[in-house]
């Protein structure tokens, strides 16, 4: 048995890194002459690395690992999964109990009709699931024109060649030929950065009118689904204006649209509720889950559909699915994984004590002279620096140069805090407590001070 506990020096494990380890979203150049930084432990809200030093995971992995690290019975579970069934398929008209018992599950937790799951690995997959299902589903019901899927600039859904061309970050369809045709975005609601004059209320619906635009341009009867984050995560944690999701869903039903709600970071828990669209009152054909579905202890997604969508799918040989579609062991996680949210009342605690919490000392940054704004949904953060907070101007520097200054900042504190541009945003592990939170604030404004510095140094708190 391989177990790597007493490991080389930090330096050896780097130069092996650099060798052999092509790391995602990365120059691995650049990455190979600086080093990456080893993680060897987890427990609770903390990481340790290969030097010792005991980090605060402000981002729960990458937005995942809901539960905290450490959990012992999801070890457990897998061992003992491991035992009984280490593996076998869902295709060939077989099945088994952890596939069986999740997704009863699943459907008992997933608000409305939306009761029935097709698994996959991860949220890319699910998302790619998606595409092939709506677009399915549409031919069976004698509409086969109807095939364009509707995105959101800025969008994250994954960076499959699919679900990479659902998203609309530039920077990912400048590579590799994206986006795929039949994909079609549309502007996101972020009124710190885009609403200028207009009152937030009035942007949110201008953005979301946007939608029912796009619907008429490119016609009702090629339209086949909208697809949007509750709360747009990898593009900087934007919580959309009050009075954009009740439009949104109002064109979509006007205008019988399928709605897909990508909850695979809202999803499980991250804004108080099990799913971000009961806590923003979308009511989804489809929702993508993954990440908190295992706290990340396994890799596993999937596409929870409503009654209607699903009873036309099963009409016909839907020919799709993954390898590890509904995979035993990790199906045997994500189950442990719900029971110990229910039986610790992890939302409870969200909702009555971090959240909360963390809302007012998160919106207290605001007053530091760096930061524009402070936005927080739920267990996820967002702050926008700014030289100017009167008037949300944006940096003279590259975009993503002061951010990344920050994230430095942050990484020396001992903190994982991400930047998205010049964006910093966190999504802590939900059992985060009131004085982890108190760390957690602490750290963030050293590195904001340390942060601002910096900039003076560098001359670099001018405006675009």
């Amino acid at each position: 048995m391989t177990v790597i506990t007493n490991h080389m020096p930090t330096a050896e494990l780097q130069a092996l890194d650099a060798a052999h380890h092509m790391h995602p979203f990365t120059a691995n150049g650049e990455l190979s002459q600086k080093g990456a930084r080893i993680i060897t432990r987890a427990d609770g809200v903390h990481l340790t690395d290969s030097e010792g030093n005991r980090i605060l995971d402000a981002m729960a992995g990458l937005w995942c690992v809901n539960i905290g690290y450490g959990r012992d019975e999801l070890a457990e579970v897998a061992a003992r999964q491991m035992r009984e069934l280490p593996y076998y398929n869902t295709f060939f008209q077989t099945t088994h109990v952890p596939a069986i018992a999740l997704a009863a599950k699943i459907a008992e937790l997933a608000p409305g009709d939306l009761n029935n799951v097709f698994f996959a690995g991860s949220g890319s997959e699910a998302n790619d699931t998606n595409i092939r299902m709506v677009r399915h589903y549409w031919a069976l019901k004698g509409k086969p024109t109807k095939s364009v899927i509707i995105s959101r600039k800025n969008a994250y859904h994954g960076s499959s060649v699919g679900s990479g061309s659902l998203g609309g970050m530039s920077g990912m369809h400048a590579q590799g030929g994206l986006p795929i045709p039949d994909i079609h975005h549309i502007n996101q609601p972020h009124w710190w950065a885009e609403g200028g004059d207009m009152p937030e209320e009035e942007f949110g619906l201008q953005r979301a009118r946007e939608l029912e635009e796009a619907i008429l341009e490119l016609g009702e009867d090629r339209v086949a689904a909208f697809i949007a984050e509750p709360v747009q995560g990898a593009g900087g944690v934007i919580v959309p204006p009050d009075s954009y999701w009740p439009e949104i869903q109002r064109i979509c039903d006007k205008y019988e649209i399928l709605l897909i709600a990508d909850e695979v970071i809202c999803g499980f828990g991250r804004t108080g509720n099990w799913f971000g669209s009961e806590t923003l009152n979308i009511r989804p054909d489809i929702m993508t889950i993954a990440k908190g579905l295992s706290s990340g202890y396994a890799p596993i997604g999937g596409s929870i559909v409503s009654d209607e969508v699903a009873s036309v799918i099963a009409g016909d040989e839907f020919n799709h699915g993954y390898t590890y579609s509904g995979h035993p062991v990790a199906a045997a996680v994500a189950l442990e994984n719900l029971r110990i949210m229910e039986e610790e009342n992890i939302l409870g605690h969200v909702r009555d004590v971090a959240a909360p919490y963390l809302k007012e000392k998160w919106e207290a940054l605001a007053d530091h002279p760096l930061v524009g704004e402070a936005r927080i949904a739920g267990m996820m953060g967002s702050i926008a620096l700014t030289p100017n907070k009167e008037t949300r101007a944006g940096f003279a520097a590259e975009a993503g140069t002061v951010g990344y200054i920050c994230r430095e900042r942050c990484f020396a504190n001992n903190l994982v805090m991400r930047h998205v541009g010049d964006r910093m945003i966190i999504s802590p592990p939900l059992v985060i407590t009131p004085a982890e939170i108190d760390v957690l604030i602490e750290r963030a404004s050293k590195s904001l001070d340390e942060c601002y510095a910096e900039l003076k140094a560098q001359d670099l708190l001018h405006s675009a």
